[in-house]
């Protein structure tokens, strides 16, 4: 069993053990554990054999007698007693905004609830308000986060898409006879989730066509084969994600990966805009009005430039304005991976983080990043271990004699505070502690239940601090888990253009918010933003690539990025928003 297989049943466990009742800590060792598994980037296999595996930190004696079961069996006793014992949907429940483990026993031990459709019954019949702890303000949350799960069925997060891609590609490419390949769809456009994944392949020849199709649909994490035919076939994998295979002719390619890229509305724009050239646009080829031959054009840039349209980057390719600017040779510069200078939002031991600050310092600098800014969790964030007053001044001297340490080597540690934005909107320290700090990144969480109006208002005057400099995960989403709390973006966006605050980019797969569908509005406004990894350990500067795709999506240049400017240019930033 890989180590991402096991990460998921220690979480399933957790899942069960919660809403089982089970004791918090126990609950938490098991998510604890399942974060140190995924940190240490390699199979643990090798550790379960050699005995290692209990030096890893996280793993006690309880999960460490899970995980060798698990490596050693495939299976494991744990989760099977916990299976007999909870009713499967009540995992579902338990994922629905608004509910958790706990109401989701108190409606299972009072009403016997465990589907989606048996709670919304108990609640059009009035049962659900009756019980403690619920109401109507309540049943009408539930509602709600019924209604977004139902929107999300069937969605996976970009990074689970890019497991199954990376393996699928690695599975196809040692096949004889295979020319070129590409991942296309949702995935190549960068989207926040994935429905399924479409791989465009193009082979030599009928026999290997047939090799690659064979070698698809024998792929060892396949659950059901959907179909399968000469040139074409889907698979749905065990975690549920559906894969979709075509394979075409070298000549074809460009064509098909074209057509199994773009969105429905960009490809209709498209097929209208060659109509209107007499040619035929499909995924087969681009043809002259009343031919069956094909223009002849080995890449995508040549279709664009056929239609009179300058090229257009994967990422935009959802019929949202960009068609209009490639058609007047107006599209931005989208920014690069290379252009990343320093990552801004990073945690470290002194709160929640795993990895100390110079842990973090050496991980940032072999990635090549000249800048690190530490910003802990605030005080008012006890559950994350948020910093006392006294904490903060011991941090800073630390945080000075790490800079000293890289004096020469043209590395600087910025000093940071993820702060809370409090009900009233304001910020989580005295001036003169916030003083202290190069920068301040304002963050709401909590209160997620006010109006939008309350909201708004509330972190509109947090961006009024003279002391914020960004605003964190601005909507406040959990990707297939909770929607965003209820703010108006565009007064928000507009303020922190007017101001100067950044809006970043928050890069963790399970956020990635800001929302690129504000990208566009944000940036006629003058908002900047950064490309921020929000990373608790550090591996986690490896999610700057989700950030970057979203970044792109929007529509962000390199000018328009603050983490892309130099030591010495974003230390200059920093001290003229002061």
């Amino acid at each position: 069993m890989q180590t991402r297989e096991i990460v998921q049943v220690l979480n399933l466990i957790a899942d069960y053990m919660e809403i089982r009742g089970d004791n918090t800590f126990k609950v938490r060792s098991f998510r604890n554990g399942a974060r140190s598994l995924m940190a240490l980037g390699e199979e643990i296999g090798p550790k379960v054999e050699d005995g290692t595996l209990a030096d890893v930190q996280g793993v006690g004696k309880a999960l460490l007698e899970v995980i060798t079961q698990l490596v050693q069996t495939g299976s494991c006793q744990r989760l099977e007693e916990l299976e007999a014992e909870v009713p499967i949907g009540l995992l579902e429940l338990a994922s629905v905004p608004g509910l958790g483990p706990k109401k989701v026993k108190v409606l299972y031990e009072s009403l016997g609830i465990e589907t989606l459709e048996g709670l919304e019954g108990a609640i059009q019949e009035g049962k659900v308000k009756e019980l403690s702890g619920f109401g109507e303000k309540t049943q009408a949350k539930i509602l709600e986060g019924i209604e977004y799960r139902r929107q999300v069925s069937g969605r996976f997060l970009y990074i689970q898409g890019e497991v199954a891609a990376e393996e699928l590609k690695a599975r196809l490419q040692s096949v004889d006879g295979l020319i070129r390949l590409e991942v296309a769809g949702s995935f190549r456009r960068k989207s926040e989730t994935v429905k399924d994944i479409d791989i465009v392949v193009s082979a030599e020849d009928p026999a290997s066509s047939e090799a690659l199709i064979e070698a698809f649909v024998t792929f060892d994490r396949v659950s059901t084969v959907i179909a399968k035919g000469e040139t074409k076939a889907s698979i749905r994998l065990t975690d549920g994600l559906q894969a979709d295979l075509r394979v075409v002719s070298d000549q074809q390619f460009p064509f098909a990966l074209h057509y199994f890229t773009g969105s429905k509305d960009h490809n209709t724009e498209l097929r209208s805009i060659a109509r209107s050239k007499k040619l035929k646009l499909n995924e087969y080829g681009l043809f002259p009005e009343d031919s069956d031959d094909s223009l002849d054009l080995k890449d995508e840039t040549g279709i664009f430039e056929a239609l009179g349209l300058s090229y257009v980057e994967p990422e935009l390719r959802e019929n949202f304005g960009e068609i209009e600017l490639a058609k007047s040779q107006s599209l931005p510069e989208l920014v690069e991976v290379s252009d990343l200078k320093g990552m801004i939002h990073a945690h470290s031991t002194y709160s929640d983080g795993r990895d100390t600050m110079e842990d973090m310092a050496e991980a940032a600098r072999k990635l090549g990043y000249t800048y690190l800014g530490i910003t802990d969790h605030s005080q008012s964030a006890g559950y994350a271990g948020g910093l006392k007053p006294e904490e903060i001044v011991k941090q800073h001297a630390e945080i000075e004699a790490l800079n000293e340490k890289y004096a020469s080597q043209n590395f600087k540690i910025f000093k940071g505070i993820e702060s809370d934005i409090r009900l009233d909107g304001s910020l989580d320290y005295s001036e003169e502690i916030l003083e202290s700090f190069d920068f301040v990144i304002a963050a709401v969480h909590s209160g997620f239940q006010l109006s939008q109006e309350e909201q708004t208002q509330r972190v509109i005057k947090a961006l009024e601090s003279p002391f914020t400099t960004f605003l964190a995960h601005p909507t406040g989403r959990l990707l297939l888990r909770r929607d965003a709390y209820a703010i108006d973006m565009e007064a928000v966006l507009e303020v922190s253009g007017k101001l100067g605050v950044v809006v970043e980019i928050n890069a963790n797969p399970l956020r990635l918010d800001l929302d690129w569908r504000l990208g566009p509005f944000a940036r006629k406004h003058g908002v900047k933003t950064s490309i921020n990894t929000d990373a608790h350990i550090t591996s986690g500067f490896d999610h700057a690539r989700y950030g970057l795709g979203i970044a792109r999506k929007a529509g962000f240049t390199k000018a328009e990025v603050v983490n892309t400017l130099e030591l010495q240019e974003f230390e200059a930033f920093l001290k003229e928003r002061r």
